[in-house]
């Protein structure tokens, strides 16, 4: 029954601190005779309750705390989307009186209503008092899927004609490489991500490789690669001429982006693991371009990720903060002089974005630095995620 994958998924999900995309690809593949519709059933309810997990535990009038108490969450998330609550066992408990009274309470308390956790409700309002209300509410919307056409193997123009004749309906947006799909579905199977045609990849994290500008035949370092969605980028806008370096503290993630790297045509990267500082300070002074796409708390992309801030805690952000002004204290000198970095995050938070820059400016590492630019991106602003991006040049 799918109910029930969808309870055993979140109980894995917080009893078991699995991370939700992974229990849910997990659980797919355990389904391999699950049509389309009841896999996106498992996904966007798996997802749904995410996001409400602190207003329906409210409604319940309890933290769950076994697998039936989550069969009794999914029953309020139909209750409160449809309007009615299927006649099942599994809900026979459920009183509609008490659910509604207790819905009602909820709804007059913002990071209940939000389903957020308190501590962070607080923090985000303090940063940003004037934006949090409706930033928390479009954080709550489902994201919009987001193709970056490879422009190593086609254009925008020719991807989006050849996903029409798919029976894939696309539209683009701003002046890049972007389109936005028409509506939800797999699109990994499709041949054309198959044969390299297409990255997904939001629309605000298109942004990033574009801040920085990469010309054809410079070197390129991105310092935090990770899964190489940006490195992949940053390839094609180099046109597979120059040199663009990719580093990671995690060997894993640069094996999958060699991978990567292979369906999408781009040969210009070298991928080296970062085992110490000698690794970094062999590369001082020779990238015309650096990217630190630094960790961060990822509040920004909580629609894509609803799991991540019942993880997250205080102490977490603290650390991440410290290794955010370290990796831009120790990591900078890689850029020449009359080179440009690009300090990034998906975060929404002043104290890992601008506050960062600003004190990485006032140190002694950062006085031969100077801020070209910065575009700060909420979720209301546009419809994509939350990012932070900030560009700026090495001077003599």
């Amino acid at each position: 029954m799918l109910v029930r994958a969808v309870a055993q998924a979140l109980n894995s999900i917080f009893f078991e601190n699995r991370h939700a995309d992974k229990v849910i690809e997990q659980l797919l593949k355990s389904n391999p005779k699950a049509g389309s519709r009841d896999r996106a059933f498992i996904a966007e309810t798996t997802y749904d309750v995410l996001r409400y997990y602190r207003y329906y535990s409210a409604v319940l009038g309890k933290t769950p705390r076994t697998e039936a108490d989550f069969w009794q969450m999914i029953g309020i998330h139909f209750y409160l989307k449809t309007g009615q609550l299927p006649d099942w066992n599994e809900f026979k408990t459920l009183k509609i009186k008490d659910l509604e009274a207790r819905a009602k309470e909820a709804q007059q308390h913002r990071a209940v209503r939000e389903s957020i956790p308190q501590w962070l409700d607080e923090m985000a309002a303090a940063q940003l008092p004037e934006q949090w209300d409706k930033t928390l509410h479009w954080l709550n919307r489902p994201a919009q899927v987001v193709l970056r056409a490879n422009t190593l193997k086609t254009t925008r123009a020719a991807l989006q004609q050849a996903l029409q004749e798919e029976g894939i309906e696309t539209k683009t947006v701003g002046n890049n490489d972007a389109l936005v799909l028409g509506q939800r579905q797999n699109i990994f199977k499709s041949p054309l991500f198959k044969k390299g045609w297409f990255e997904v990849q939001d629309y605000s994290s298109q942004l990033v490789a574009q801040a920085l500008a990469p010309q054809p035949g410079m070197r390129v370092v991105d310092a935090c690669a990770g899964g190489g969605g940006k490195t992949l980028h940053l390839s094609a806008l180099l046109q597979n001429k120059g040199s663009l370096i990719a580093l990671d503290t995690f060997a894993w993630k640069l094996d999958e982006l060699r991978l990567r790297a292979r369906r999408a045509g781009a040969t210009n990267i070298e991928t080296r693991p970062i085992e110490s500082r000698k690794t970094i300070k062999r590369l001082y002074n020779t990238a015309d371009r650096l990217l630190l796409d630094v960790p961060c708390s990822g509040l920004g992309v909580l629609r894509r990720n609803p799991d991540t801030k019942w993880k997250l805690t205080p102490e977490q952000i603290d650390q991440l903060r410290a290794t955010q002004q370290d990796i831009l204290q120790s990591y900078s000198p890689i850029t020449k002089t009359g080179g440009r970095m690009v300090y990034a995050t998906c975060s929404i938070l002043p104290s890992e974005n601008q506050e960062q820059v600003q004190q990485f400016l006032e140190s002694e590492a950062g006085k031969n630095f100077r801020l070209l630019e910065e575009k700060r991106i909420l979720p209301q602003d546009e419809g994509y995620d939350g990012f932070y991006i900030a560009v700026l040049e090495r001077q003599a």
